[in-house]
């Protein structure tokens, strides 16, 4: 089992982000011991939502062109739904997202955060839970959507939307705390199919 805190993730948000789904991870795994960091679009406070409502704000850190992908373990994506929406449309976010992929790191992302999946191409034959809209969007980039609290496909970790957020958070501490173990891998992904 890896030590978690010597883990470090990084968070991606920008305006619009629910804010339950950057604060409660954030806050679990820097309880757990992880060194997190939220990166954005600029680096003035970024404004949360409960749902169509305003919330609290938050400062990231440093700026997406600042980010370099070797120094973390884990890529956090929230959603809410400008905050993706935006994001996806941020050639620099994208290029990060799939340097996660692309060097088998962990991957977790909740509600409409799989925007972010599919802009950057990487869902095509994984299994995938997220927010209602999005199914067909998933469907047709070739992800099999799956409506459970989480989904563990390899390094992605999905879930649907806010009251699966212990179940998300659960899933990635395990993950950075190292399921190397297939056998456990195993169960984590038939575990998730479980709550279906």
């Amino acid at each position: 089992m890896a030590d978690i805190t010597q883990a470090h993730v990084l968070i991606l948000a920008t305006d619009g982000f629910e804010q339950s789904e950057l604060f409660s991870p954030r806050e679990a795994l820097m309880d757990a011991g992880a060194k997190v960091t939220l990166a954005s679009i600029g680096t003035d406070p970024i404004q949360g939502m409960k749902h169509a409502e305003k919330a609290e704000t938050i400062t990231p850190d440093l700026m997406l062109h600042d980010v370099d992908v070797g120094d973390y373990d884990a890529l956090v994506l929230p959603g809410g739904v400008t905050n993706p929406d935006t994001l996806r449309l941020q050639p620099e976010a994208i290029t990060i997202i799939q340097a996660f992929f692309d060097e088998d790191k962990t991957v977790a992302a909740i509600c409409h955060a799989p925007w972010l999946l599919f802009e950057a191409d990487v869902v095509d034959g994984l299994r995938v839970a997220s927010w209602p809209s999005l199914h067909t969007d998933l469907e047709n980039a070739g992800a099999e959507v799956v409506d459970a609290a989480v989904v563990i496909d390899g390094n992605l970790i999905t879930s649907r939307k806010p009251e699966d957020i212990p179940a998300f958070t659960q899933a990635l501490i395990e993950a950075l705390e190292g399921a190397d173990d297939e056998d456990e891998d195993e169960d984590a992904i038939h575990g998730s199919e479980a709550s279906l």
